[in-house]
């Protein structure tokens, strides 16, 4: 074995203790780390850049750029029970029939057939959507959703079976391109319809211009602001009216924020897909949904699976987290003997609500959820 002499072992120490070799290594693992950082955010914006398409626009013009107009079709509450009379005047004729079982004949002997009546016109109620087919994961607001569908038919069942509707103040988060709020303006009194970025609120603000006829006769409010969850709640607000629509068109002023803190209704649909986001969500909602009336939420969201490098399994990302902030009341009653606020999830059986939307495929892996906020709870 080679021996290393003193003097050999002096000059490796005094090379390692040498301010000069000291601040050289420093600087080279500090221009590494950053070299790291820089490659991580490429590869982040490179997700960001990433184009993706909602299911929703698969019939859509492929090699499409630029917003694109597509028709959302739905009945009213009067087609329904024209449906309905339709259907049990259609059984009635049949069980004459079968009632009489007697053949009829005509004078030259030819069998007489029973025809149906013929089905009236139907008077469906139609949106105008403008939408991108495809959109970068930032500006998935400009298409639609499954999930928005989804709670649609959701909002249309609770107003053709109930006026729990009627009259309210509601808000959405992340509302896109607008059309579950603007559906909800049929019955509604005032609409606010959030979200964050200017394109976004731009294509939303069109959209509810393309639907005025809808909620024109209602004289229903629909207000497009702006809301970003990282800042969360409340929203920047400007104290004089004019000069905030010359500024900037979608900021709140004080009386909205009121009226939106004293919503009763909010909601939002597919919203959950980023960890952060999840996290500035509820953020907002647990200083929205403590101020002003008791409000519930509905969340609509789509579970996407994907493998996980991670868990090394296949997982549908974001949504252990989302559930992780949700409790059943009886759970959230007893933690911290009560004096603990926290959010009550309830998930809604969609077996119970029709498909009135029909320009979309419900997934089994669509859900809508019930929440509530309980700042805190007395157990006595």
């Amino acid at each position: 074995m080679e021996r290393i002499s003193e003097e050999e072992e002096e000059e490796e120490e005094e090379k390692v203790l040498n301010p000069t070799t000291i601040k050289s290594t420093l600087k080279r693992r500090e221009r590494d780390c950053m070299e790291e950082e820089e490659e991580d955010e490429d590869e982040d914006e490179d997700e960001d850049e990433d184009e993706v398409m909602s299911e929703v626009h698969l019939g859509c013009p492929p090699n499409f750029s630029g917003p694109h107009l597509s028709y959302f079709t739905f009945p009213t509450s009067l087609t329904l029970q024209q449906q309905q009379q339709q259907q049990e005047s259609e059984i009635d004729d049949d069980d004459d029939a079968k009632g009489e079982g007697v053949i009829s004949l005509d004078e030259d002997g030819d069998l007489l057939l029973t025809r149906r009546k013929p089905n009236k016109p139907s008077n469906n109620c139609r949106m105008t959507i403008q939408h991108n087919i495809t959109s970068t994961i930032p500006s998935v607001g400009l298409q639609v959703w499954r999930a928005e569908l989804a709670l649609a038919d959701f909002v249309l069942h609770g107003i053709f079976t109930s006026n729990k509707y009627d009259g309210i103040t509601a808000l959405e988060l992340g509302a896109g391109t607008g059309l579950l709020g603007i559906l909800l303006a049929s019955v509604a009194k005032t609409v606010f319809l959030t979200d964050h970025g200017e394109d976004i609120l731009d294509n939303c603000a069109v959209n509810v211009h393309l639907n005025s006829k809808i909620f024109e006769n209602h004289q229903a409010s629909v207000y497009v602001r702006e809301l970003d969850w990282i800042k969360s709640w409340p929203p920047s607000v400007s104290a004089d009216i004019l000069t905030s629509q010359e500024r900037y068109k979608y900021l709140w002023n004080p009386s909205e924020v009121e009226e939106a803190e004293n919503a009763s209704l909010l909601l939002a649909a597919d919203v959950i897909y980023s960890d952060d986001l999840t996290d500035a969500l509820f953020n907002t909602l647990r200083i929205l949904m403590s101020r002003g009336s008791t409000k519930v939420l509905y969340l609509a969201l789509e579970k996407r699976y994907n493998f996980s490098l991670h868990d090394l399994d296949i997982v549908a990302n974001g949504y252990s987290h989302f559930q992780s902030y949700l409790q059943d009341e009886e759970e959230c009653r007893q933690l911290g003997n009560g004096s603990l606020p926290c959010f009550v999830g309830k998930n809604i059986d969609l077996t119970d609500i029709p498909q009135y939307v029909r320009e979309y495929d419900r997934e089994t892996n669509i859900e809508i959820w019930q929440i509530k906020y309980l700042p805190s709870v007395s157990t006595s």
